[in-house]
């Protein structure tokens, strides 16, 4: 639990980091519940962290009903990591990089913390939990159901910000997903040396 706790923390930390000192300044896009947030923030002005709790609710009184196990191992990554979001808005503009550095740089910092959370059995939740029910559901696989709804979330940003951010989002969630699959190879291989 403890160990868990650390993680939850570290990888929020580097969440928040990723998304207000290297996304939000440039109005780039990730995928999942921080790509929907991040959208409605550019919009309305509504904090990330907060539109990622109330936009989650569903998902967990979902969650709570099909798979507790589900709820259990995400709920304390979710409020941890929307609280620290929030919490580290004021490093919005602290660094100085381009577009291209704060696109790959967020997302590396934004899959590290992701892939950290989830070496260690826990998650922030959010569209991860909806791509795990419904690839039960109809028998498709997670990886794809997670790539149909990251395009979903560029495709409305597109129509909505225009074409200038498309190159650079999809540059960030390109880094996302490789930051996550190293830090989660990295627990495959220990794992597998423990035989």
């Amino acid at each position: 639990m403890f160990r868990r706790t650390i993680a939850i923390f570290f990888g929020s930390v580097l969440l928040g980091i990723g998304i207000n000192g290297f996304i939000v300044p440039f109005h780039l896009l990730d995928g999942g519940m921080i790509g929907i947030s991040l959208l409605i923030k550019y919009v309305w002005g509504y904090k990330v962290g907060l539109t990622i709790i109330i936009l989650s609710v569903p998902i967990y009184l979902l969650a709570w009903k099909l798979e507790r196990r589900y709820f259990i191992n995400s709920i304390h990554g979710l409020l941890a990591s929307s609280l620290i979001i929030d919490l580290l808005s004021p490093l919005k503009g602290v660094f100085s990089v381009s577009v291209m550095e704060g696109s790959v740089i967020g997302g590396l910092f934004i899959g590290t913390g992701i892939g950290w959370m989830l070496r260690h059995e826990t998650s922030t939740g959010g569209t991860d939990l909806i791509a795990l029910f419904l690839s039960r559901w109809f028998s498709i696989n997670v990886g794809m159901v997670i790539f149909l709804i990251d395009a979903a979330v560029i495709l409305v940003g597109l129509y909505v910000m225009g074409e200038g951010i498309l190159f650079y989002s999809l540059v960030t969630i390109l880094s996302v997903g490789f930051a996550t699959m190293t830090m989660t190879l990295i627990r495959s291989i220990k794992y597998y040396r423990s035989f």
